[in-house]
């Protein structure tokens, strides 16, 4: 089985560089937008990558793990897995959901859309400062905007798959809510922090299906 890894906000495949899984695995990369696209029809274009003639699943991290269950819908994977992110839009936090933080989200320029470094650092919660800060200062401002207003007004209550969710206790960006492996004081950049025990609880996950399969 391939699984198919997702990066956050315009994270690409450097967040997934330490992790050590016993299966294939292969990054789905980021595409360009289409004027006023919506979450769907960039999932639905995030679909190519995707060779649908094999088993496969999917793993997505923060906003890619919305993503992740966009394509679930449209692909329908083996497996779905999520890491630091939401399996329906009422876990995320209540302060995202204001909606005069979105139409001012929408007049914020690009240029001013990514917060200071120590914003950054602090809601992250990341021990790898310098990866956390490369990825940002990569991603195309217009990018992290439309992906915000995306997590904000994305709209599910229930999923087909029911997605294995791992989520760190400490999590500040996004607090965890609802059922998942927990990860003690893992912050929400914990995909690279704590690659090693994430890498561990994967496995361990896929063995166990395997062995029952």
């Amino acid at each position: 089985m391939i699984l198919y890894l997702i990066g956050g906000l315009g994270a690409d495949e450097r967040v997934f560089k330490d992790l050590k899984l016993n299966c294939e695995t292969k990054s789905i990369k980021w595409i360009e937008l289409l004027r006023n696209e919506s979450l769907s029809s960039y999932a639905t274009r995030l679909v190519s990558q995707i060779n649908q003639n094999e088993k496969f699943g999917i793993l997505g991290v923060s906003f890619g793990g919305i993503v992740a269950i966009e394509l679930a819908k449209i692909c329908k994977p083996e497996k779905l897995i999520l890491v630091s992110s939401i399996e329906t839009d009422d876990q995320l936090p209540l302060k995202y959901l204001d909606y005069l933080k979105i139409a001012l989200l929408k007049l914020t320029p690009d240029a001013y859309i990514k917060p200071p470094r120590f914003v950054l650092g602090y809601l992250f919660g990341a021990k790898n400062k310098k990866l956390l800060y490369q990825i940002i200062n990569d991603t195309n401002p217009k990018f992290i905007k439309w992906a915000l207003l995306q997590i904000v007004t994305w709209k599910n209550q229930s999923n087909q798959f029911k997605p294995f969710r791992i989520h760190g206790s400490n999590d500040k960006l996004i607090p965890l809510k609802g059922q998942a492996i927990q990860i003690e004081n893992g912050g929400h950049f914990m995909i690279v922090d704590k690659a090693s025990e994430i890498s561990k609880i994967i496995n361990e996950y896929l063995e166990a299906l395997f062995d029952r399969d």
